[in-house]
């Protein structure tokens, strides 16, 4: 039964909370139908606040090909901020969506993206303000199927507990196959259950943790099985073949809210040649394809058209990559010029070609040019399997200044496997001489950003064994940054440091199994919520919560795990582990030659 709640939102809801554009809806290219003449209704959400969510292609793409689909209706629903959350629960207004504003236990599927270890206590939240139990096990025949993707899929097992299906890897496909199974289901009068065991038996990229178990000894996994016969135990990726015609959202939400990207945002390459070994996305988003450069430019003005965004942003893992770069470009600036339409070109990999190409970015803002330098020396970029010359840099940050950009962002990360102090205190330095750089340009020092993260140790990387480096550690190095740029009286150098406590949980979290289910759930009664957001996130209820659970939160992200060891994730998609163990070995060759 379908439960609108219009009137009880525009009277005792939006009048109320500090920035109802969040929760209105109706933004122009928004999709709405009658949801009552549908086969199947899904709910896509993100969870996180309507402006980090809008700002998502992945949920975009999914609600642009669902809405396609002859007798399916997708609509929208994001994590309520604060203040939202509590008008809700103060006057009993179930969470709704917002094309329709019926609650979310009037649709058929609820699908989750998970995109970040720190966005589950948002999951649990959604879930209870819908009015629908947590625990996938005290849900009735009567609520949503919930469903979840992303890259967190791959390493799902302490969501394990609240999910009734996973899907591993790309979406574009496997949601309609999802869709036209489950809408077949619907009309067979087919129950839940049945509907998901015919999923677990027919799709290779659907993981349905209700049919399987571990056992345990102590903090390792002892044994992982089905609990009916005929089931797979390894799971596979769904991967789009033909991703020159896969479906793109032409007309593009335009959203009420300032989302954090305003900007037409097309993928031109999915895949990365690079293997850096901390990066879950390099080896589990396999393999590499194209688009043509006819392909993007044409739905750059499809998408434009529709939309009025005055950016145009080429995404990919490392768009230098790109073989078509150059003639793309070339295009885009030659139709936007004169429409005051730019481009952002975003993960950009430096090495020998790329000094040529900001001659070619006469269209991009020179707000600033972002690079990913991940560690300051060589010999750690040949630990982390990075090919980044020092001479490639330092020549195409001048060729960045000589083609007019003014300031640099640059990403590094510290606590890498073989690592020392002095690696850290080069930071400081390589980042002054690439300021002092701009000199021989125009006489000027260059101004720097500098974000600095911490090293997590991720699923399905080479280095998801090793163990993640102490709080002290990362607390010592960032105090030697802080001290060298004192000393060098680098003022045009901003530093900026992730939080530790929220590294120190991603690492726990990300290689947790099926147990710590406990851990969120007890997290999130506490209190926990947008964990992800400094303003918000509270170590100590985590803290509590790792406790109440007879586990140690920095000894969990300081864990190692044997080469022979059942981890939590290796049935999840993602290589190998003889050919992870291959990039291991190898980084570790490096940092312990043999003989030393």
């Amino acid at each position: 039964m379908i439960q609108i709640l219009k009137e009880q939102i525009e009277q005792q809801f939006l009048p109320f909370v500090r920035r109802p554009a969040r929760y209105i809806g109706g933004e122009v290219n928004q999709v709405r139908k009658d949801l009552g003449r549908c086969d199947l209704t899904v709910a896509l959400c993100f969870p996180d606040v309507y402006e980090v969510a809008m700002s998502n292609t992945g949920i975009a793409i999914l609600y642009h090909i669902l809405n396609q689909l002859d007798g399916v209706a997708a609509e929208r629903v994001f994590a309520p901020w604060t203040d939202a959350e509590q008008i809700l629960r103060q006057k009993q207004i179930p969470l709704f969506s917002l094309e329709s504003r019926v609650s979310l236990r009037s649709f058929d599927v609820i699908g989750f993206g998970l995109t970040n270890e720190l966005c589950y206590t948002n999951v649990l939240n959604v879930l209870d303000l819908a009015g629908i139990a947590v625990r996938r096990s005290n849900r009735k025949e009567d609520d949503p199927l919930i469903i979840a993707g992303g890259g967190m899929a791959n390493g799902c097992e302490p969501m394990a507990a609240f999910v009734d299906l996973f899907v591993l890897g790309e979406g574009e496909e496997a949601v309609v196959e999802l869709a036209n199974l489950l809408a077949s289901a619907k009309r067979a009068g087919k129950s839940k259950n049945e509907a998901l065991r015919e999923i677990a038996g027919r799709f290779d990229w659907a993981y349905v943790p209700q049919l399987y178990d571990f056992a345990y000894e102590n903090s390792r996994i002892a044994s992982f099985r089905t609990t009916e016969p005929g089931l797979r135990t390894r799971f596979e990726n769904a991967v789009v073949e033909d991703f020159e015609n896969a479906s793109v959202p032409t007309r593009p939400i335009v959203p009420f809210a300032e989302a954090i990207h305003e900007r037409v945002s097309i993928e031109i390459m999915r895949g990365c040649p690079g293997r850096c070994r901390f990066c879950q996305a390099s080896f589990c988003r396999r393999p590499i394809r194209f688009r043509s450069a006819e392909k993007v430019f044409e739905l750059a003005k499809e998408s434009y058209a529709a939309s009025g965004f005055d950016t145009v942003s080429l995404l990919s893992l490392s768009t230098a990559d790109y073989p078509h770069l150059e003639d793309l470009v070339v295009r885009l600036h030659g139709y936007f010029k004169d429409k005051h339409v730019g481009l952002s070109i975003p993960s950009l990999r430096v090495d020998q070609p790329l000094k040529l190409v900001p001659k070619l970015f006469a269209s991009v803002r020179k707000s600033g040019l972002t690079i990913a330098v991940e560690a300051a020396g060589e010999r750690l970029r040949q630990i982390i399997n990075k090919p980044l010359k020092d001479s490639d840099l330092f020549a195409t940050v001048e060729e960045a200044y000589k083609a007019g950009w003014q300031k640099l962002k640059l990403y590094f990360m510290v606590g890498l496997p073989g690592e020392t102090l002095d690696d850290v205190k080069q930071i400081v330095d390589l980042t002054c001489r690439l300021a002092k750089l701009r000199r021989q340009v125009d006489g000027k020092t260059g101004n720097i950003n500098v974000t600095v993260s911490w090293f997590v140790p991720k699923p399905h990387t080479p280095f998801g064994w090793l163990a993640q480096r102490p709080r002290e550690y990362f607390e010592q190095a960032r105090q030697i940054i802080l001290d060298e740029k004192w000393r060098l009286n680098a003022r045009f150098l901003q530093f900026k440091f992730h939080d530790i406590n929220q590294s120190i949980l991603e690492a726990a979290m990300g290689r947790g199994d099926r147990r710590y289910a406990e851990i969120i759930e007890s997290a999130w009664r506490r209190g926990a919520r947008f964990d992800l957001w400094d303003d918000c996130f509270n170590h100590a209820l985590w803290q509590e919560a790792f406790a109440e659970c007879g586990v140690d939160l920095e000894a969990a992200a300081q864990r190692t795990f044997a080469p022979n060891e059942i981890l939590p994730w290796e049935h999840l998609g993602g290589p190998a582990k003889p050919y992870l163990l291959t990039h291991h070995d190898a980084a570790l060759q490096i940092v312990l030659p043999p003989g030393s």
